[in-house]
């Protein structure tokens, strides 16, 4: 039987978008438009935004009217977050962005199937619901909450699962952050491939 086309995609729910600066990561200090989108089947206990779990809590805006919003600023990267982004299918955005010259970047679980074309994979991968295979190979960026120390091991695990391209970026639970920092700081220094990813958004109060 031949399956049928998946259907386009014209609108997502979007929580908010902003034009800020990157604070963590590979790009951090970058400026950068954000587009966070409603939807999240994760479920992390120390989720920051946990009031974009519901998608229908969200309003719908046109894929036009996303890139036209995007487009108003200087800055030509932007950064796909969410919510967990992948719940929904992307390619018609990155698309859309590309041909209005952005750079598109993700930052994802990689909980569900990728969608999208991508320029740059931040995963972030989650115990609560573990990415899918495929993703691991073409992520860009690896970047790994530290919780608590057993959250070490955990890195590791997935950093044996990148290719050997991928950037890896060890991150404190910001409010475990007094406590984890000294602990990633010296597993850096003894595993020097990692390196610390702070956000830094918060410390200088920007979104």
């Amino acid at each position: 039987m031949e399956l049928s086309a998946a259907p386009v995609v014209t609108s997502l729910p979007v929580m908010e978008s902003f034009y800020t600066i990157q604070g963590e990561g590979f790009y951090q200090g970058k400026a950068a438009y954000f587009i966070r989108l409603g939807g999240c089947d994760v479920g992390c206990v120390w989720c920051d935004v946990k009031e974009s779990w519901d998608a229908s809590k969200h309003p719908q805006h046109t894929i036009e009217e996303i890139v036209a919003a995007a487009a108003a600023h200087p800055g030509r990267m932007a950064v796909v977050t969410g919510g967990e982004p992948l719940m929904h299918n992307l390619d018609e955005l990155t698309d859309a962005l590309h041909q209005a010259g952005f750079q598109t970047n993700i930052e994802t679980s990689g909980s569900s199937p990728l969608s999208g074309n991508w320029d740059w994979i931040c995963l972030s991968p989650k115990k609560f619901k573990l990415p899918v295979p495929e993703i691991l190979p073409v992520a860009n960026e690896l970047k790994v909450v530290i919780f608590n120390k057993s959250d070490f091991a955990w890195a590791e695990k997935y950093a044996a699962q990148v290719s050997p391209d991928c950037k890896l970026y060890l991150a404190p639970e910001w409010d475990k952050s007094k406590e984890m920092n000294p602990l990633i700081i010296e597993y850096i220094k003894a595993n020097p491939r990692w390196e610390l990813s702070l956000q830094i958004h918060k410390y200088i109060n920007v979104p």
